[in-house]
């Protein structure tokens, strides 16, 4: 159940992402006039779901259908069926395909990885995408990422109006961090308070390991025991860095709630609140280095100091063959943390999600710094559709799935905008081109470097996928 309420949720987010970004350039084409012949959600090869077109004042369905080839202008349609669609190709064609992985917008006499050689023999036509000036071109190719920006913003100011937001500031991790095997061998220690990532302090908690990573930070200012020192942070560890999650996790005191209904420690005299400050008289009281201390004990007894409204005493414990006690945490961390919250009305919620996602934009950049540079082995983290959905909770969240849908536009958006031919950045960057020379490359060159671009994006492609397999044998 877990897996398909994952499935479902990938396949709605990529659905609206790509239907918002193919309407971008729908709506500019439409715009200058320039035929759109088919837009569909969904892909169809063979054959389509559904599909509709308006002609003779009416809509016109069609379930479950074939596709036919979209007769030319210039044929000759008089044999055709009154109610033959391809005797209207200046209407556009509506339509669901059945492969659920995005959709498409088709634009006459654009070149693109579908157009045929033989399309750009004939002579262009006005209402041709070619034959529109550049700057409508270049509006009609940066509709799409324009509208998954607007997108992002959308979802980001609605998610922070309706949900707003709550966060610890990482000045207000008062017991510092708990920290991984990775982050130990690097130089942290639990109960490090981080200030500062080459000098550059952070302000989400949350963000520690994701903002040291993004910086390629090389040093890390932080207080231990009173003292501010400064850990030098070796560059060979990013790689390992970008496949070891949780570094960094919010260190917290090791308080009871309860005890557990089969606890071995049942009759010990625990009560809430009881607050551990030593085991075998040794000093410690963060939850993250006791229980590593109580697994060294599996199968015996330790004993704990307790201290119970300012009073402290000896409580001798079993351990269990999990190195466990017995007892329930205290887990809400507004007792021992201050949360910032924020509201926002209506008018407040727009320039925040505005800002939102104009960080994330710089942020996500950053990252694709990281996959383009080889030292950082950063591209072996590139995912498909798998780890897409690995990221989606496993239970229907709407704060979550909007939240990962805003990110993700803003992602699809900025990989669309790198100047690849058969993404529309190569189309910018062409039409970039001639806007400052005046002169707009031949068709043969357009269809080579159109080659040349889905060739990388198929390799693309399979890196992406060959990483998630691998990963699932992991």
């Amino acid at each position: 159940m877990v897996v398909l309420v994952k499935i479902v949720q990938v396949i709605f987010a990529l659905s609206l992402l790509v239907l918002v970004h193919e309407f971008g350039h729908f709506l500019f084409a439409k715009l200058f006039r320039i035929r759109v012949e088919k837009f569909y959600m969904f892909f169809n090869p063979q054959f389509s779901l559904m599909r509709v077109k308006k002609f003779k004042g009416k809509l016109h369905f069609k379930f479950f259908s074939k596709n036919v080839p979209q007769i030319e202008a210039d044929a000759d349609r008089s044999v055709l069926d009154d109610d033959d669609w391809n005797k209207y190709p200046d209407n556009t064609e509506y339509g669901i395909g059945w492969v659920p992985l995005g959709g498409y917008c088709a634009i006459g006499g654009m070149i693109d990885e579908t157009t045929k050689a033989d399309q750009l023999s004939k002579e262009p036509q006005p209402w041709e995408f070619r034959t529109k000036p550049a700057w409508q071109r270049f509006l009609v190719m940066f509709g799409g990422v324009f509208f998954n920006f607007i997108l992002a913003i959308v979802l980001y100011a609605s998610v922070l109006h309706h949900w707003g937001e709550q966060y610890i500031k990482n000045e207000d991790a008062t017991y510092g961090v708990a920290v991984n095997d990775l982050a130990y061998e690097i130089g942290f220690r639990n109960g490090d308070r981080i200030l500062s990532f080459d000098n550059v302090p952070v302000d989400d908690f949350s963000q520690l390991q994701v903002d040291m990573i993004r910086s390629k930070a090389t040093t890390a200012q932080v207080i231990r025991g009173g003292d501010t020192i400064q850990i030098a942070i070796d560059p060979v560890y990013l790689p390992a860095m970008l496949n070891s999650a949780g570094m960094f996790s919010l260190a917290f005191p090791f308080v009871v709630d309860s005890l557990a209904a089969d606890s071995p420690n049942a009759g010990s005299g625990l009560q809430n609140d009881d607050k551990f400050v030593g085991i075998n008289g040794e000093d410690m009281f963060l939850v993250q280095d006791i229980q590593k201390e109580l697994a060294k004990h599996s199968e015996d007894s330790v004993v704990a100091s307790v201290n119970r409204a300012g009073e402290v005493f000896e409580v001798p414990l079993a351990v269990d063959t999990a190195g466990h006690i017995g007892v329930l945490l205290e887990n809400d961390l507004n007792k021992f943390f201050h949360v910032t919250e924020h509201t926002y009305s209506f008018l407040q919620a727009i320039p925040a999600g505005i800002a939102k996602a104009w960080n994330y934009i710089g942020n996500y950049i950053k990252e694709l710094g990281l996959i383009f540079s080889p030292k950082t082995k950063a591209y072996q983290s590139v995912g498909s559709f798998i780890a897409i959905g690995r990221v989606f909770p496993g239970t229907w969240d709407w704060y979550r799935v909007w939240s990962l849908t805003a990110m993700l536009s803003i992602m699809l958006a900025v990989l669309n905008l790198i100047p690849i031919p058969g993404l529309d950045g190569g189309h910018i960057l062409f039409l970039l081109i001639e806007m400052i020379t005046g002169r707009k490359l031949s068709n043969k060159a357009m269809e080579i470097a159109q080659t040349i671009g889905m060739i990388f994006l198929l390799a693309l492609m399979v890196l992406a996928f060959g990483n998630d397999i691998r990963s699932l044998f992991k």
